[in-house]
């Protein structure tokens, strides 16, 4: 009896078993190589795209000044002396406004609804279909703004406010980039609400809190990571858009916030431009990849304003 209590006490002689494998397996290595090779291949793209727009948008500033690209305001490339970029700059953002005043309420407000108030049932029924907005092509939002969205601002536009739209107008490309932007916000806000733990959610009800006030005052703070993550990525997709600007806002560059006005966006020119009628190696064409270049900066800049407002409202639970 003493014996076996020696051999318990020094461990048996034999080492427990295990219940890691020695060596891992074959298809876990396959598997972690094809997400290697995922990630190579989207940092591998991104160089590329960087160093393509790199340099021809040098031998553009080697002719052209970079403050004068910067800061000027007269864009005419064609005629060969005005390369001020700020007027496609300022329409890229008034378009970029107006979409957001559009996206961003009704996004989040469909978050909070779909996510506090709506029944599994509704739930599982309404954010497929929401979702089923970004699936649209952009080229159908671009007619719809065209041919809906501009007759009815027209139609309804006050008096007061100024002369009715133009055909085209940066406010009916921004509704239409709003709608675009909808599922994008209310989605990535509404898997952020509900990753929110319900313990939060029970304790604010047991303390006498109304739905509405544990909507806005508990689980809207603590899924503020998640709800600036979509917001600054549907900026990043309404700067990036291509065919709504460029069916509905026109191609005249005009440094202007009325949304009445016809304007031209970065994308938008370089979607008019790049059409094969400009002979390469002459400097319009090579104001295609400056302005890209720029635009990439703009984007670039604005995803790392999003990793730090996500890192600084990060809100960890165990």
């Amino acid at each position: 009896m003493e014996a076996a209590s020696n051999v318990i006490a020094s461990g048996g002689g034999a080492s427990a078993p295990s219940l890691e494998s020695s060596s891992s397996r074959w298809g876990e290595k396959a598997i972690f190589a094809l997400l290697v090779l995922c990630a190579a291949v989207s940092v591998a793209t991104t160089t590329a795209i960087v160093i393509s727009l790199i340099g021809p948008a040098i031998g553009f500033f080697e002719e052209v000044s970079i403050f004068d690209f910067l800061f000027g305001t007269n864009w005419a490339p064609s005629l060969g002396d005005s390369f001020g970029v700020l007027p496609l700059v300022v329409g890229t953002l008034s378009v970029t406004l107006w979409g957001m005043i559009v996206a961003i309420p009704v996004g989040l407000g469909s978050a909070i609804y779909l996510s506090e108030y709506a029944r599994p049932r509704v739930r599982r029924v309404i954010k497929p279909t929401l979702e089923v907005l970004a699936g649209v092509p952009t080229v159908a939002f671009g007619f719809f703004a065209f041919s809906f969205i501009t007759p009815l601002l027209q139609d309804i536009w006050p008096g007061f406010l100024g002369d009715e739209p133009n055909i085209f107008n940066a406010l009916a490309a921004g509704l239409a980039i709003g709608l675009l932007i909808v599922p994008i916000v209310a989605s990535i806000s509404e898997d952020a609400m509900s990753a929110v733990p319900h313990g939060l959610r029970e304790g604010a009800y047991a303390l006498g809190a109304s739905r509405m006030r544990v909507a806005l005052r508990v689980v809207f703070p603590a899924a503020l990571s998640g709800i600036v993550a979509s917001i600054v990525l549907g900026i990043s997709r309404a700067v990036g858009e291509t065919m709504v600007v460029l069916m509905a806002a026109g191609s005249t560059p005009n440094m202007t916030f009325d949304p009445a006005e016809t304007i031209q966006a970065m994308t938008a020119y370089i979607g008019v431009t790049a059409t094969g009628d400009i002979a390469t190696g002459t400097i319009e064409y090579d104001t295609i990849f400056a302005v890209g270049l720029l635009l990439f900066l703009m984007t670039f800049v604005m995803n790392l304003v999003s990793i730090r407002l996500v890192r600084r409202y990060r809100e960890v639970y165990e």
